[in-house]
Formats: C-alpha cells, sequence, structure tokens
C-alpha cells in the first residue's frame, strides 16, 4: 500500500508510521451508483475518497432527497461522524466509479491524532465541512429558485448530463414543472445552450452567477 506515502495527508509520515497506518487501513474500490455509507450507520470507518466523486445527501421523513454537496478525490467524508462518535448524518454515494481508504477509526484516534500535521489536517477538512454545511443552509433558505438552478448548474454540470430533470428538482427541492420553467427561460435568454439530449453545450457563468451572488 505504498500509496499511503502519496496521499497529501500523510506524506510528513515516516516509514514506520505508514506501515502502522496500512496495518489498520484498507483500500476498497467502488462502482457507479454504490453508497459508501447510509445515513443512520454507525461511523466505524474514516474515509478518505482517493478516486471518484460522492453525492451526499439527506433523507426527509416523507423520503425526500436534500442534497448537501458533491465530494470529489482527495478529501475525507463525514469525519465529523468519527470525532463526535456520532451515526453517520447523511448518505454517500458514489455518481462515478471510485476508490476510498477505510481506517479503523479507534485505532487512528489512539495511534496518529497526537501528531500535530495529522491533527491540523482534519482541522482543515473539519472548517470545510462546516462552511459546506453553512453554504447548505444558505441554499435552502435564501436562494430563490432561479437562483438555486443557477448556482446549481455553475457547480454541477456533470450531475445535470447525468440525472433526469425530476431527480435535478427534487434535489433542489422545487417542482419539476418550475425547473423546467427555469431551463426554458435560461434558454430563451442564451445563458445556458443544451444539446437534443440536455446535456450542457456552453453556459454563461457570469451571468449565471448574478443570479445569487448579489
Amino acid at each position: 500500500m505504498s500509496v499511503l506515502g502519496q496521499i497529501p495527508f500523510f506524506k510528513e509520515l515516516r516509514e514506520n508510521e505508514l506501515e502502522q497506518l496500512e496495518k489498520i487501513s484498507i483500500i476498497k474500490k467502488y462502482k457507479k451508483g454504490e453508497f459508501l455509507f447510509m445515513e443512520g450507520e454507525d461511523s466505524k470507518w474514516l474515509h478518505l475518497l482517493l478516486k471518484g466523486s460522492l453525492k451526499l445527501y439527506k433523507t426527509t421523513p416523507k423520503g425526500k432527497e436534500l442534497f448537501m454537496h458533491q465530494l470529489n478525490a482527495m478529501n475525507f467524508v463525514a469525519e465529523l461522524a468519527n470525532f463526535e462518535n456520532i451515526k453517520f448524518p447523511a448518505t454517500a454515494l458514489f455518481i462515478n466509479s471510485g476508490e476510498v481508504l477505510k481506517i479503523d477509526y479507534e485505532k487512528f484516534y489512539n495511534d496518529f491524532l497526537s501528531n500535530p500535521k495529522i491533527s491540523v489536517a482534519i482541522i482543515k477538512s473539519l472548517s470545510q465541512k462546516l462552511k459546506i454545511a453553512s453554504e447548505v443552509l444558505h441554499h435552502e433558505l435564501i436562494l430563490s429558485s432561479e437562483a438555486k438552478v443557477a448556482k446549481f448548474l455553475m457547480d454541477h454540470q456533470d450531475l445535470f448530463n447525468t440525472f433526469k430533470h425530476v431527480k435535478i428538482a427534487s434535489i433542489l427541492n422545487i417542482t419539476p414543472e418550475t425547473f423546467s420553467r427555469i431551463l426554458a427561460k435560461f434558454k430563451t435568454q442564451e445563458l445556458i445552450d443544451l444539446d437534443q439530449n440536455n446535456k450542457i453545450i456552453t453556459i454563461s457563468e457570469e451571468k449565471l452567477k448574478d443570479f445569487f451572488d448579489n
């Protein structure tokens, strides 16, 4: 598992420390559509996304998905659940094939968190996740429907080209009719150009940004 020494979070570890980390870790490959974990599952493993992209979402009591974030490599995934010893607060689904380093968290906590470089890296990662959580709240409470669609187009072109429009509408917590109407408006205003399969050809990033950046 020589790959461990090439991971930015662990590049300062000595050879014997990398060997110890290897003993408490496994690398697992996932296919598109597979779950890394489900909301409510126990958080025994600390997950580091090495390859691929994940969709993180919560599920409402009525079964509706609330999209939170798309996470790309190289990132820890839902590490707050490990540190707080709570169940995973969201579901992580692969939107393409990927690879994850799974670390036994209890052993990692005992053997590695006293290392200042590792601790600082974890703190930075947690800070990033808090920023994401703040953005999710802003997205749901402040942004208009048009701003939600514009921001989604800006931030998640790959998801737009992958998911059906009814699915994206559900993610954005708007009706499919509203989503279709906004897309039609954006096309009329030449803010986006879609091919015959509704895949993005071009978007006007500066003009779309005006919808949510004011």
